[in-house]
């Protein structure tokens, strides 16, 4: 056989595979942060009624473990979405490298509120971040040092607040909203300890990050349903949880006030909520075209009816964008620009 002859079997070969590979799989499959779960299936369910592709795959695997499959390859058994209620961390974005994945976009989608909450039958709470660390936090400062947290009841803490034994469910790790919950409420609160501040950075960190191990704080790996569940079947315990969740059963629960401001849409779009972030979500661009419809629902997402103030996402209790923020986010998702770190 001819080296000609040769080189045009190899690109038919290759046409082949690259068809085989392009109809392998005909749905959308996107996994990630339970607190973007909800929006993620709401659009999912609107782009399948659109008739012209199959509704998407969607998963609730925490906005850790949706990274980590996210950037473990490029290949239809890969996600080609993944959602995210932090941002992606450079340690992740190595990962990706590592493993061919090299084209992201990244979505900034709205934002969110972290919300203490309990049952509406129990005590009514209005707690400040420095007595959710002490409450949560494993070790912490008493009589100038040190020592595992002797706190039993939330009266411990401060006498202001009720005299209830203290019981957090609150996300693992593998949950966005628990780097959220370090970084919004256990660092900001824990590096104002003086003990804190004579520490090594490892030691800070260690002191200032790990939760409690005896009981007071329970980790809750599934979706934030089992979170409310707990709360509503225990009235004396609290919940870290997101708005959205608040914002759909408003019958069943309630939320403290952090720092003297009360979790509501505005207050957490005014950036005058304590504890509010952005949700993201990330395209693997090597797969636009690969498996049908990726940009289209990325158009179903970025439109103003999903994601805009008066948008259907507004119903699952999504935070909009600024205007301007919206517009500069949906010509970058649509147009696939590069990540950015």
């Amino acid at each position: 056989m001819s080296t000609k002859t040769l080189a045009v079997a190899a690109v038919a070969l290759a046409a082949v595979a690259t068809a085989g590979a392009a109809h392998a799989r005909d749905q959308i499959r996107i996994v990630g942060s339970s607190t973007v779960y909800p929006f993620a299936t709401s659009v999912a369910e609107a782009f399948g009624k659109g008739g012209k592709f199959k509704t998407p795959v969607v998963e609730s695997t925490g906005t850790g473990g949706g990274l980590r499959l996210f950037c473990s390859g490029v290949g239809e058994t890969f996600p080609d979405i993944t959602n995210a209620s932090r941002r992606i961390e450079p340690s992740e974005v190595e990962f990706c490298t590592k493993n061919g994945v090299t084209g992201i976009t990244e979505v900034v989608i709205g934002y969110d509120g972290i919300v203490f909450m309990n049952s509406k039958s129990g005590p009514d709470f209005a707690l400040t971040r420095e007595q959710m660390y002490k409450a949560t936090a494993k070790d912490v400062p008493v009589g100038g040092k040190l020592v595992p947290n002797p706190y039993k009841t939330w009266s411990d803490v401060d006498p202001s607040l009720p005299k209830e034994p203290i019981l957090v469910y609150g996300p693992a790790p593998n949950h966005g909203t628990r780097d959220a919950y370090v970084e919004l409420v256990l660092d900001p609160a824990c590096e104002k300890q003086p003990e804190i501040k004579a520490l090594e950075k490892a030691a800070k960190k260690k002191a200032c990050q790990t939760v409690r191990e005896d009981g007071a704080w329970i980790e809750v790996s599934e979706n934030y349903t089992v979170i409310q569940q707990k709360i509503t079947s225990n009235p004396g315990a609290l919940g870290v949880i997101t708005f959205s969740y608040l914002d759909q059963n408003r019958d069943k629960v309630k939320a403290a006030p952090v720092d003297g401001v009360v979790a509501t849409y505005d207050n957490i779009a005014s950036n005058k909520y304590p504890v509010s972030r952005p949700l993201f979500f990330y395209i693997k661009k090597q797969h636009v075209g690969m498996v049908p419809g990726v940009k289209e629902y990325v158009t179903e997402f970025t439109s103003d009816k999903a994601w805009g103030k008066e948008g259907y996402l507004a119903d699952k209790g999504l935070i909009a964008s600024p205007d301007a923020t919206r517009k500069e986010q949906a010509a970058n998702a649509r147009n696939l620009g590069e990540l950015k770190m």
